[in-house]
């Protein structure tokens, strides 16, 4: 690695990025987003709204800001991360709406992206979007070579959760101090080590131009050899870790991880890690590592969500489409099989997912914290998965179902909401993010300030509640707080529709005011006070009010009646 590593400092030039455009992108105006575009290819709105998710990930950056910093409300952050360790873990980004850095959730959404960018990456190209997800990756990408140290060391965790948790505050006075915690050979990490390497991995085979199949657009154009060799040697070495260690969740070694990403097994993790360095090395012996390892941990039966801690519905996919771009890897319709299985369960059902009255794709448990990401993610699998369709019905019936969700998640949904901060006069005004918000007061901040201080353009929020309903409340996390990761699916969705869609998002037919908040308290982890279901608005309530003691008054005049006539002439009811 020391020579590799030589090599990129002697020849920079090699590794510098794709140049930023100018004068730079910057997100337009809510407003804009109720006007029509004029349609084509590549769509003005499709290409904004691409443009708006990378641009949420600048305002999540710690370190050291550069020159280019888009959004000037950001400031330099954290800046002795990694001081207690002695060594220099600036950089990466904050997790969500706190002060955390976590490499699992990071290094899942790096995978996606890149795996995403490699699909469908032309979309990236048509939207003038390359130099800035070229931008992203690097700023993930370099903090988690950093956060590498070692063969056998890998930082999981900067800063202390619970202690970031009791902050609500800008970026300047962010608590201290913030621990360095690591997986090594000692206190292994099996999950997170081979997570991280399939992030490596994903991204080498981006940026060498690894393509699939000629059925999907082609890779986004930042090809850097030596950059994706750098990349696969980090992969490589944490998939051999993770291997060789004693294989163990990495929250049983550093307990602190645990705290906010917990992780449920690491068979997925082996696996998904696998398959990728077996396209990057073509090495048929990794791919049927990897089929080792869809067997030895029963992930067959997995009907699950797609997520950060779990990669095993996207498995069967990427199995197929390695095999459909080089037959000796493996059979492609064993895959197909396995893949439709799992697919079939979301779209007609039989999965552990359930369609909500409004249209929404919701797993209980899962989607309680996030309701949009399980969906999002479906709805990116299933696009991944169209081009391996074994039948025109499922190919029609997959691309319908994922438009739906897709549809739901910008306005076409009971709230009329879409989903996305910044991308129409409907989206939420409240995201749960203690940089954006501008306030001070942890004991009250849905008041502190009344108005969030900066719009956090690009930041898809966690949700509505499983009743399709979002209240727009910054205390309630489950519904407003942003992550890295929920960006994530909507990144890849959005460039596929670039390259291909002539109509705009749904989101450009609401007008300001579409959105009213609904009467009670949302049902979550937050706020359980509206767990009994939707309730009545005021006038309702009157109006069951009134129904209800017009009933009473008049079965309290027929038991009258009823008395009266007894009473006058022996009258019983119960004879005849």
């Amino acid at each position: 690695m020391r020579n590799l590593l030589l090599l990129s400092l002697v020849c920079g030039h090699v590794l510098a990025q794709v140049p930023l455009p100018q004068p730079p992108f910057m997100p337009q105006n809510a407003s804009l987003g109720a006007i029509p575009s004029t349609g084509g290819v590549p769509n003005t709105q499709w290409s904004s709204l691409l443009g708006n998710l990378l641009f949420f990930y600048e305002a999540q950056r710690s370190g050291k800001l550069p020159s280019t910093n888009r959004v000037k409300w950001r400031n330099d952050s954290a800046l002795t991360d990694g001081e207690d360790v002695k060594l220099d873990l600036t950089g990466g980004y904050y997790d969500a709406g706190d002060y955390i850095k976590c490499t699992f959730p990071l290094s899942s959404a790096v995978m996606s992206i890149c795996w995403g960018a490699t699909d469908f990456g032309k979309g990236y190209d048509l939207a003038n979007q390359t130099p800035y997800l070229d931008d992203m990756l690097r700023w993930s990408l370099d903090w988690l070579i950093k956060a590498h140290s070692s063969n056998d060391t890998l930082f999981v965790q900067i800063a202390d959760t619970n202690l970031t948790d009791a902050y609500w505050g800008g970026d300047q006075n962010i608590p201290e101090p913030r621990p360095s915690y690591q997986i090594n050979s000692t206190s292994p990490g099996t999950d997170v080590a081979a997570g991280t390497a399939a992030a490596f991995a994903a991204c080498s085979n981006l940026y060498a131009n690894r393509v699939f199949s000629s059925s999907y657009s082609g890779p986004a154009t930042l090809q850097n050899s030596t950059y994706a060799a750098t990349l696969l040697e980090h992969a490589q070495q944490l998939y051999n870790f993770a291997t060789s260690a004693p294989k163990v969740v990495y929250q049983q070694s550093v307990p602190e991880a645990g705290v906010a990403y917990p992780s449920s097994g690491y068979g997925d993790d082996l696996a998904i890690a696998a398959l990728f360095l077996s396209w990057g090395l073509n090495s048929t012996s990794l791919y049927q590592q990897a089929q080792t390892y869809y067997s030895q941990y029963n992930l067959s039966s997995y009907q699950g969500v797609f997520n950060w801690d779990s990669k095993t519905p996207g498995l069967p996919i990427l199995f197929a489409q390695i095999a459909q771009a080089n037959p000796s890897f493996g059979n492609v319709s064993n895959w197909q099989t396995e893949a439709e299985s799992y697919l079939d369960g979301v779209v007609y059902g039989g999965g552990e997912g359930y369609s909500t009255r409004g249209g929404l794709l919701y797993y209980p448990s899962d989607s309680e914290d996030a309701s949009l990401n399980p969906a999002l993610n479906a709805a990116m699998l299933l696009n991944r998965y169209l081009p391996l369709a074994s039948t025109e019905k499922r190919k029609q019936d997959y691309y319908n179902y994922a438009k739906g969700q897709i549809d739901y998640a910008l306005g076409k949904n009971p709230m009329s909401v879409p989903y996305v901060v910044g991308a129409n006069p409907n989206s939420p005004q409240n995201p749960h993010s203690a940089m954006a918000s501008g306030g001070n007061n942890i004991s009250d901040i849905n008041n502190s300030p009344p108005q969030e201080a900066y719009v956090l353009y690009g930041a898809v929020v966690g949700g509505p509640d499983k009743y399709d309903r979002f209240f727009d409340i910054r205390a309630d996390w489950p519904e407003t707080e942003p992550a890295i990761d929920y960006n994530a699916p909507m990144l890849t969705l959005a460039a596929m529709h670039v390259l291909n869609d002539t109509s705009d998002p749904f989101y450009t037919s609401l007008q300001a005011g579409a959105y009213q908040r609904p009467a009670g308290m949302p049902c979550d982890a937050a706020y359980t006070d509206g767990c009994g279901g939707p309730q009545l608005s005021e006038g309702g309530q009157i109006a069951v009010g009134v129904i209800v003691g017009c009933a009473g008054i008049v079965i309290f005049s027929l038991v009258g009646w009823w008395g009266w006539l007894s009473w006058k002439g022996g009258y019983d009811p119960c004879h005849y």
